[in-house]
């Protein structure tokens, strides 16, 4: 059931999600606030005001991204194209540093551009067919430094700024484009 809240100056629309889950949780996945909380968890109500500062944020964050989308532009890729430069990036990738994958998988993907698995198995989202190349090319790097170091701590990040020092201005170009393919095929 949809409701709201006001935080400062907007009405923040919201869903709550009870789920067999231990702690509580918001994620802003697919632009909207989603609660998921434990099946037992009665504040709802607290937790939205625990977290006010970062639901604003974030918020903003969201609105900001979606007017960014409509001056963008998808790449036309067949599969074949982006299945390819996928291929071949990774190959580049593991005769140039210390990070090796398994296997790769293509798969449509509701909340991610890709995953590393802990068997080392990297699942890219088929929609990165229709990113920059750059943006396809940090998203695989960025998952197959996972295989290095499993959590995005300094580590990891010094891992990425290696090769992507612009990282986190790419990471609003995919939320960007994340909104443009949501708009696109769904």
């Amino acid at each position: 059931m949809e409701q709201q809240v006001r935080i400062k100056d907007q009405q923040i629309r919201y869903d709550v999600s009870y789920r067999d889950i231990k702690y509580p949780r918001l994620e802003f996945k697919t632009g909207d606030l989603l609660l998921v909380l434990p099946k037992n968890f009665e504040n709802h109500k607290g937790l939205l005001e625990k977290h006010k500062t970062w639901i604003y944020k974030r918020e903003s964050v969201i609105k900001t991204a979606l007017k960014e989308s409509e001056k963008k532009k998808l790449e036309e890729r067949t599969d074949k194209e982006f299945r390819d430069l996928v291929h071949s990036y990774v190959e580049n990738v593991e005769e140039t540093s210390n990070l090796q994958i398994n296997k790769i998988f293509f798969r449509r993907m509701k909340s991610k551009w890709g995953s590393l698995s802990h068997k080392k198995n990297l699942t890219l989202n088929t929609f990165l067919r229709y990113l920059p190349k750059t943006l396809l090319e940090y998203v695989i790097y960025h998952e197959m430094a996972h295989s290095v170091e499993k959590k995005h701590n300094e580590r990891y990040w010094k891992t990425v700024s290696k090769i992507f020092p612009e990282h986190r201005r790419i990471e609003k170009d995919l939320l960007v484009y994340w909104f443009l393919v949501q708009k696109q095929f769904t």
